[in-house]
């Protein structure tokens, strides 16, 4: 699968509250929160679901990525999204190993798993 996605017994705000927390405590920094649900009815558009992006980044991690290949600016920063789907609300991230994937380097591999775990284990916290 290219995502990890897990369900959680809160709404979308609070859901996000706590991914942040989390991030913080993993010195990831949220560089940016989208409220897209909100953007969407701003620009006129019904849309009957939350979803909120998180943008997610760790400035030494993100260094050393970039100094193995530029390439992987394309994915950063991170994405971790909040969101709601049919009543359950949910939050899910694409795995960076997954995306990695699309950069053939070894050692940039390793660094990807690294931060998807530790970017599981702070959805995992909510």
């Amino acid at each position: 699968m290219f995502h990890y996605t897990k369900e959680v017994s809160m709404n979308v705000k609070e859901a996000a509250e706590k991914v942040e927390a989390a991030l913080k405590e993993e010195s990831f920094g949220v560089l940016w929160n989208l409220d897209l649900a909100g953007k969407l009815e701003e620009k006129g558009l019904d849309f009957n679901e939350e979803v909120v992006i998180l943008e997610v980044c760790n400035p030494h991690e993100a260094k050393k990525v970039l100094e193995q290949s530029m390439l992987v600016s394309y994915f950063l920063p991170c994405k971790i999204t909040v969101y709601t789907e049919k009543g359950t609300t949910k939050v899910g991230m694409a795995k960076p190993s997954k995306l990695i994937e699309l950069v053939d380097n070894d050692e940039l591999k390793s660094i990807a798993v690294d931060i998807e775990d530790r970017l599981i284990a702070c959805m995992d916290r909510v």
